[in-house]
């Protein structure tokens, strides 16, 4: 298998703005390798959302290719699309998106009912999961009953539910404060380091530039150095 988990080729997405075309993502090319953690930074509007959502499948390209796992993910059927996305890649959002009625446990353990694993099974990875994330105390917590670090927390656990390849993670310490969202990321290092993932993250804050491995800033829609 190829140590190249991503390759981007002269990626491009428009949406149309009225009499004219709004151009989020232009000509952008670059690869991340098998265990890299890399952060996608730009303003607000700058196309990072943009640009991750091509990347997980959850949007179609313009223009350009991407490659996950060697896989054609612009062009990738909606069946294909949903099997790469249960199997390749996990999704950490800015917003948590956690199930409001399910506790910690029963939402780290959705992607593997939908994968229809077995329930011992099951639920011996929810508890490694939690432990993982630090969070083996509050399996049985609802999301209103934890700390908006702690829910980030469960929505890692659930997005490593089914040992994901690739992680993407847009924004995710966006409504945290400094020290929890730098307690994400080190978590997301963390998760790097020991079992070998790919992540790809965007974030606007600076702070937060250390724990990558590389980053790349974004601006206007275009890759700058």
């Amino acid at each position: 298998m190829s140590d190249t988990v991503v390759r981007v080729s002269d990626l491009g997405r428009d949406f149309p703005a009225g009499d004219g075309v709004v151009h989020a993502v232009r000509g952008v090319s670059f690869t991340v390798a098998r265990g890299e953690l890399v952060a996608v930074r730009g303003r607000s509007g700058a196309g990072k959302s943009t640009l991750l959502n091509l990347i997980g499948g959850l949007d179609r390209p313009t223009t350009g290719r991407i490659e996950v796992a060697g896989r054609d993910v612009g062009g990738a059927s909606e069946r294909e699309l949903l099997e790469l996305r249960r199997t390749t890649i996990g999704f950490i959002f800015q917003s948590f998106g956690l199930i409001p009625i399910l506790s910690a446990a029963e939402n780290v353990g959705v992607p593997l009912r939908l994968a229809r694993r077995p329930a011992a099974e099951r639920d011996q990875r929810v508890a490694v999961l939690l432990e993982l994330v630090g969070l083996g105390a509050h399996a049985e917590q609802r999301p209103y009953e934890l700390s908006g670090g702690q829910q980030q927390r469960v929505a890692v656990a659930r997005a490593l539910a089914n040992e994901p390849l690739l992680l993407v993670a847009d924004e995710p310490t966006g409504q945290l404060d400094s020290d929890t969202g730098r307690s994400i990321m080190d978590l997301l290092r963390a998760v790097v380091d020991a079992h070998g993932m790919t992540v790809l993250v965007a974030t606007h804050d600076a702070s937060l530039m250390d724990r990558a491995d590389r980053v790349l800033s974004l601006r206007d829609g275009t890759l700058v150095d």
